[in-house]
């Protein structure tokens, strides 16, 4: 294996803040729907409001766990970073593959998120196709 650079930690940089830009606006998205869905079921309560909303609350819990293990990642390709510019090599790697451990876990908790929200427009779709007209 060869040494770790300060250059390898660092090529993460870009990637990991893209993906937490993409997490955050995935945040920003579901926020703004559940407080409209909240609204609705405020003026309206039915058990298909309460069924989003509370599959929201598993998407906001999932996207959360998924911008902490990116955040960590971050940091620990920072403190990789520290560790080889004051000469601690193997710590540094040690460090810097925890923290492509915490990258490998935040996407997955992302594949998991989107499979939830698919599933979600999925029964929207098949509501709509119940009530297709038969001329289409």
């Amino acid at each position: 294996m060869e040494t770790l650079t300060l250059t390898t930690p660092a090529l993460l940089f870009s990637a990991i803040s893209l993906i937490l830009l993409a997490y955050t606006n995935r945040f920003l998205t579901i926020a703004q729907l559940v407080r409209s869905l909240h609204a609705q079921y405020k003026s309206d309560p039915t058990h298909i409001l309460y069924g989003q909303i509370d599959n929201l609350r598993k998407r906001i819990y999932l996207i959360k766990s998924m911008q902490v293990y990116g955040v960590g990642s971050l940091l620990l390709c920072v403190v990789s970073m520290f560790l080889i510019y004051v000469g601690r090599n193997l710590a540094a790697e040690l460090i810097f593959g925890l923290g492509l451990l915490m990258l490998i876990i935040s996407l997955t908790i992302s594949i998991w998120e989107i499979v939830i929200s698919v599933k979600a427009l999925n029964l929207h779709i098949s509501d709509l196709e119940k009530d297709k007209p038969d001329t289409v």
